[in-house]
């Protein structure tokens, strides 16, 4: 699987655009692939922060993630179309039974592909070898376009993650 991305993102968007990553609870199928990136396009079409149009972007990335982009060089996301974005992720989810919210689910990459994992069973994963420092791991709280080219995809040993893994294994 080829995790390159960066090309897929709109290169007039400046570095410091928001951005939120929302991983699904499961790999999508191609409908719902299909239907989720149409769904994106009308919703970053019609996006509005009083009453202003935001300069959105959205992507499924890897059939797992979605990623909104918001340049607010032209206007600025408020707290109510913040909410908006959000009401139409979980309209999403209810839509096709996947849960984008679940904070305890981490995915990496492993074998070729992308694996999720509980937060519950990271020691395990550590103790047994099943994932490493050297382990890519999707860090989805990226907060701009910047850190997502740069920082979402990193070593366990780079993220967060490093601080639980076994001294064995940093």
């Amino acid at each position: 699987m080829n995790l390159d991305f960066e090309h897929l993102l709109p290169e007039h968007f400046a570095p410091e655009s928001r951005a939120w990553v929302y991983q699904s609870s499961r790999l999508l199928s191609i409908s719902e692939a299909l239907l989720v990136e149409d769904a994106l396009g009308q919703f970053c079409s019609n996006w509005s922060s009083h009453g202003s149009p935001v300069k959105a972007h959205g992507n499924l990335f890897f059939g797992q993630f979605i990623v909104l982009l918001a340049d607010e060089t032209a206007a600025g996301v408020s707290g109510c179309s913040t909410d908006s974005s959000v009401h139409f992720i979980k309209g999403l989810g209810e839509q096709l039974a996947i849960d984008f919210f679940n904070r305890t689910t981490l995915a990496f990459f492993l074998k070729e592909k992308i694996q999720v994992l509980p937060l519950g069973q990271l020691s395990y994963a550590f103790e047994n070898g099943f994932i490493n420092g050297d382990t890519l791991y999707f860090d989805n709280l990226v907060g701009t376009k910047q850190a997502l080219v740069n920082n979402w995809i990193k070593p366990v040993k780079e993220s967060w993650l490093a601080a639980k893994l076994p001294a064995s294994a940093r």
